[in-house]
């Protein structure tokens, strides 16, 4: 069976998935554009800044935390990506799935719109440990990016 070279695109998709969204922020520059938005489960996220708090909330959550890209369809500038997030939260493995459409202009990506199983964290992590986690963004032991509220 012969392999296709994958386009450009979808390479610049999957490293930022694999890299920036499990926590390599100083590569957040090499793979966003300044003006990125990030639509993420009815949140928003503009630019370097916000897009550096989402993922600094996922790793408050998770640690060690890792995204790996199971598949991608790409068309023209816009490559969709379906990934798991692994992480540990107090003990307990979490796995998490998703996906992302993502936008490319200039080599960077301009805009995501990303959805997950917005009650699968809960189910993954049990009561005691999701409790846990909003007795800790209560007492401002993990902040919630400003896009959680409404962007």
């Amino acid at each position: 069976m012969e392999t296709e070279t994958p386009a450009v695109e979808t390479v610049i998709a999957r490293d930022a998935i694999e890299n920036v969204c499990a926590g390599r922020l100083d590569r957040i520059a090499e793979f966003y554009d300044e003006e990125f938005v990030d639509y993420v489960n009815g949140m928003v996220f503009r630019g370097h800044d916000e897009g550096r708090e989402s993922i600094a909330f996922y790793q408050s959550l998770f640690s060690p935390l890792r995204f790996e890209v199971d598949e991608q369809v790409t068309e023209g500038d816009r490559v969709a990506s379906r990934w798991t997030l692994y992480g540990t939260n107090r003990g307990r493995r979490v796995v998490l799935h998703g996906m992302v459409i993502s936008r490319i202009r200039n080599g960077r990506i301009i805009e995501d719109h990303a959805f997950s199983d917005t009650l699968a964290l809960p189910r993954a992590l049990g009561v005691w440990r999701t409790l846990a986690v909003l007795v800790d963004i209560a007492r401002g032991r993990v902040k919630v990016p400003k896009g959680a509220i409404g962007g």
